[in-house]
């Protein structure tokens, strides 16, 4: 991640993290991609080694107490050669840990942090059910109290690292309030009795980050690893918005990867005797892909900057992530096009960034989403809310 914004040690940690990304992660992401081969376990423990799973996490829980701008420099790096490798900086620094580190007891944060940090335990987050997937807020998955436990049923959709991940962040009803009112979450290990996994999903990208349904029947965990209470659902979207950097930060590496190949092809690519790059529409072209890369990373910059080791502006985030999604999509696209008939085979490695741009376009909110977002900041109104007469019905 380049930029005015950054630091000396920044610089230095961008080097660091791209000098990885090349030598470690480029000459494995294509067959891990062919192969819907998730990280293997021994490039997470690289990852941790690295210290880059603990990045942004605070000193006292085991991490190096870096900035959200530290992880989402490291991540786009790894994203520009392999998603797969990046996804696991994301959960690590901008993704579920981070609603421990807000909201989660002293207890939760010295048991799950320094773990995540190491590469021993690996998270994932299960918001999306099927009939509630952009309007989360209609989730069905329970939580009752029994006792001194939290008794969970019901099931989720579109679960990143779903069958993967050694603990999940469930978000779960945990009163019988109506909406976001009665919405919390509870910290589930993968291996409690009742959890079950669906088969592992066929995407059409985000090939080597698994994805699965999660079954709950009758799972039973500790009270005590409740996180947020019932009529919490804003603390945890508030959280929510370092995430939706992170997945800006996916599209603004795919863009960026789509232009740097771009670049380098049509210097050398000739037709009609001269390179592709001495044509004025080719540089046009070439030239609108930079202009779309630098405003998504001044974007992000902006939120992740302004947020410092807090919580970004929601109206900043969802403008840099609806800007960056969208350029993702864009960008890739006009990278095939430059590369002609080689951007549609898979030699290339554009039609792989393409079908990725389009999976961070739908995670976290779509860029529909983001725009009622935008709007409801802009006009000082909740148009996601429901009217009162939707609720009662």
């Amino acid at each position: 991640m380049q930029g005015f914004l950054l630091s000396p040690e920044q610089h230095h940690l961008r080097e660091v993290a791209a000098d990885v990304a090349r030598e470690c992660y480029a000459p494995y992401a294509e067959a891990w991609d062919r192969d819907r081969t998730a990280l293997p376990a021994e490039e997470v423990r690289r990852l941790a080694e690295l210290g880059f799973l603990g990045i942004a996490i605070p000193e006292q829980y085991g991490g190096h107490g870096g900035t959200l701008m530290d992880a989402l420099i490291v991540q786009e790096e790894l994203a520009k050669e392999c998603r797969p490798a990046a996804f696991q900086i994301f959960e690590a620094n901008v993704g579920p840990c981070r609603v421990i580190e807000f909201f989660g007891t002293e207890e939760q944060k010295h048991s799950i942090l320094p773990r995540v940090a190491t590469g021993e335990v690996t998270m994932a987050i299960g918001i999306s059910e099927p009939d509630a997937g952009s309007a989360a807020t209609d989730l069905k998955t329970r939580g009752r109290r029994d006792g001194d436990e939290i008794v969970i049923d019901g099931n989720k959709r579109w679960i990143s690292n779903g069958g993967h991940a050694d603990h999940y962040l469930v978000y779960c009803r945990l009163s019988d309030e109506p909406g976001a009112k009665g919405i919390g979450a509870v910290i589930v290990p993968a291996d409690t009795p009742g959890v079950s996994f669906g088969a592992p999903e066929r995407l059409m990208g985000f090939r080597g980050i698994p994805s699965a349904d999660i079954h709950f029947d009758g799972v039973r965990v500790p009270a005590s690893n409740v996180v947020v209470e019932a009529g919490g659902f804003h603390k945890l979207f508030g959280v929510f918005s370092i995430e939706r950097l992170g997945n800006a930060t996916m599209s603004l590496a795919i863009g960026q990867a789509a232009l740097d190949r771009t670049r380098s092809y049509v210097e050398q690519r000739e037709q009609f005797g001269r390179p592709l790059v001495e044509f004025q529409n080719v540089q046009m072209v070439v030239a609108t892909m930079a202009m779309k890369v630098e405003a998504a990373r001044l974007l992000i910059q902006r939120a992740a900057t302004n947020a410092g080791t807090g919580l970004p502006h929601a109206y900043e985030v969802s403008v840099a992530k609806c800007f960056a999604n969208e350029m993702g999509k864009e960008v890739s696209d006009l990278a095939m096009q430059m590369h002609g008939g080689n951007g549609y085979t898979e030699e290339y490695g554009i039609e792989r960034l393409h079908r990725d741009a389009h999976g961070w376009a739908i995670a976290g909110g779509t860029p529909a989403i983001q725009r009622v977002r935008i709007a409801s900041e802009l006009f000082g109104r909740n148009f996601n809310q429901r009217p009162p007469e939707a609720i009662a019905q």
